[in-house]
């Protein structure tokens, strides 16, 4: 799910975006090998060994494809697991098969177990979701421009309308981190991106002080806690909140088939449960059984119907994105209502769905950032399948994406989309040449023509000359859209819309602050940083204010923010959504010049 993938870190934001919506204009995908398994003329209910076969032929197609090194799945059937399998290797060096008890990181499914833990003590009347999280987190501060703002309370921190920062960037993935309760310090320093309720702005740093919050109200060691509480409860007996992962049953990390190294996080109330598929799915049940694990109550039914229910229905901003609490949620063709969660490490990739009206669930856990969108087909092909076997349906065919038919784009459309535009992709400038519309995307030459939908289609220009349209990319529309004040560029793929950015208009730079225009260099870096920002500047260009960076070490280069100045020494990050409106903040420290944003320190060369 597009809107559900979010990965754990300031800068992987940009990332995911990007290979989800435009992976294509850098990887054009083989042509798929094989043919899919013949399909029977009638399933009987409840068998679901074509699943097994189908989803067997697609996963090692797509991995191979997509070059993922070990996956494992498990499908869950009210409370049956009616299949569990693990794929290619949890361990290719010493050809360690992955299994259904490989564990792996999960990323951010981890919040959902950190909402749970919320939701509990809320039912023992220990914590109202409703009241500010100072009263139950008395050492928690943080700025604001928002005068007229309500408080920040554990409700909008868990469907991320708090409008706190999405992270702290500096040392979140490090050999050695501080324990996360020490991050509520540093905030006092900091501002919120937004008033609260505004708008769904992802928050690692949110889901982090709800943990901290369960320390202190209960007393315990978070991990401890979550152990007693909720996971042994649950039955799940190779699963744990911890910073790393190891163990005989741990897989190890790879990208692209070369080993990696699964840098500890900081933040693991947000982020650090380890599972296996097996694990998940005991949670999965639990959820299908209104709460309770075994017979045992884990949630009440009323609270879970809480957790599942949209409560963002009232935010404009808020376009295609429906959240519960801690939950995403979306309505997806020939699925119907689906709650989910993903998550993504450094290399690690998750995806947990469930179907409440079918009490149908899957999950996916791999250990290879896959180059295309396999989690999500292997999900989606997964429900379908297990929808129509348990329902007694005709078995779902797999029908090709019709191609979409692209033309010129009409003055109109060309005026509406011209412009500069702030997004999770960096900034984005385009200009009409003849009856299109070009940027330049990471250096790579795009231009935007029209569709039959009124959508724009997207092509990639080959060597900058020559426009193609991979299938991958046909998929993906965008659309500009006038909402609540804002011109929002909106991305379509597979039924699903987010909001990619927002049409911006140069600033006034004041002197003070274009006197600060260089290169930079971190000068705080945490011991042992795994995503280590560099090439940092502050430029000029366009009539904007740009803060530059790469991470080479994650392909990701060139990033240019456009930032808007609010005060002779501080600055907003444009756009709308995760990572933008906060703050960058220019500091002299001993006659010297600096930037500092995310917990960085940068010192101008």
């Amino acid at each position: 799910m597009l809107a559900e993938l979010i990965d754990d870190h300031p800068f992987k934001d940009q990332m995911k975006t990007y290979l989800t919506c435009l992976s294509a204009i850098l990887l054009l995908l083989s042509a798929c090998a094989g043919s899919p398994p013949l399909k029977p003329d009638t399933v009987a209910r409840g068998d679901y060994s074509y699943l097994k076969t189908h989803l067997t032929w697609l996963i090692e197609q797509e991995m191979s494809e997509q070059d993922v090194a070990g996956l494992s799945i498990a499908v869950v059937d009210d409370q049956q697991v009616v299949w569990a399998q693990g794929f290619g290797y949890a361990d290719q060096d010493n050809r360690i098969a992955a299994t259904p008890e490989t564990v792996y990181r999960t990323g951010s499914i981890s919040k959902l177990f950190t909402d749970t833990l919320v939701m509990q003590l809320a039912e023992q009347g220990k914590l109202d979701i409703d009241r500010p999280l100072q009263i139950y987190l008395p050492n928690f501060a943080i700025k604001s421009r928002f005068p007229d703002a309500g408080p920040i309370t554990p409700r909008n921190i868990m469907t991320h309308h708090s409008g706190l920062p999405g992270d702290r960037g500096n040392g979140m993935w490090t050999n050695h981190p501080v324990p996360f309760r020490q991050l509520i310090e540093p905030l006092k320093d900091e501002y919120v991106a937004y008033p609260p309720n505004r708008i769904w702005a992802y928050s690692n740093l949110g889901i982090t002080l709800l943990g901290t919050m369960l320390e202190r109200l209960t007393g315990e060691d978070f991990s401890r806690y979550a152990d007693r509480q909720l996971l042994k409860p649950l039955g799940m007996t190779h699963a744990a909140f911890a910073p790393g992962i190891e163990g005989e049953l741990a897989s190890k990390a790879y990208k692209k088939h070369d080993e990696k190294i699964e840098v500890p996080l900081r933040d693991m109330p947000a982020g650090g449960l380890n599972a296996n598929v097996l694990d998940l799915s005991r949670f999965i049940a639990m959820v299908l059984a209104d709460g309770k694990a075994s017979g045992r109550p884990i949630l009440k039914p009323e609270t879970l119907r809480e957790m599942l229910r949209q409560q963002n229905q009232d935010v404009a901003l808020d376009v295609g994105t429906k959240t519960g609490l801690g939950w995403f949620l979306s309505s997806k063709p020939g699925i119907g209502d689906v709650a989910a969660h993903g998550g993504a490490t450094l290399f690690h990739r998750s995806l947990l769905t469930v179907l409440p009206e079918h009490k149908l669930g899957v999950v996916v856990l791999a250990n290879s950032p896959p180059s295309g969108d396999l989690i999500d087909k292997v999900t989606d092909k997964a429900l379908k399948l297990a929808i129509a076997i348990k329902t007694g349906q005709p078995l779902p065919d797999d029908i090709e994406t019709p191609d979409i038919e692209t033309r010129g784009l009409t003055a109109q459309e060309q005026q509406l989309g011209a412009g500069q535009y702030a997004t999770a992709l960096g900034y984005i400038k385009l200009t009409a040449d003849g009856d299109t519309l070009v940027t330049e995307l990471n250096g790579k030459s795009l231009d935007l023509v029209g569709r039959e939908d009124g959508k724009f289609g997207i092509r990639y220009k080959l060597l900058g000359l020559i426009p193609i349209q991979p299938k991958q990319l046909a998929e993906v529309g965008v659309s500009v859209r006038h909402v609540d004040g804002h011109d929002l560029a909106l991305a379509h793929w597979h039924g699903q819309t987010l909001v990619l950015g927002e049409k911006i208009q140069p600033v006034p730079i004041p002197a003070a602050m274009r006197s600060r225009l260089g290169d930079y260099e971190i000068v705080n870096l945490a011991e042992g940083e795994a995503m280590v920002p560099e090439k940092c500047a502050l430029r000029e260009r366009d009539g904007f204010l740009m803060l530059e960076y790469s991470i080479p070490a994650f392909d990701l280069n060139n990033l240019t923010l456009p930032i808007a100045p609010v005060s002779e020494n501080a600055a907003v990050i444009l756009g709308l959504g995760r990572g933008m409106q906060e703050t960058v903040r220019l500091e002299t420290i001993n006659g010297q010049e600096f930037v500092a944003y995310s917990g960085y320190l940068l010192r101008k060369k």
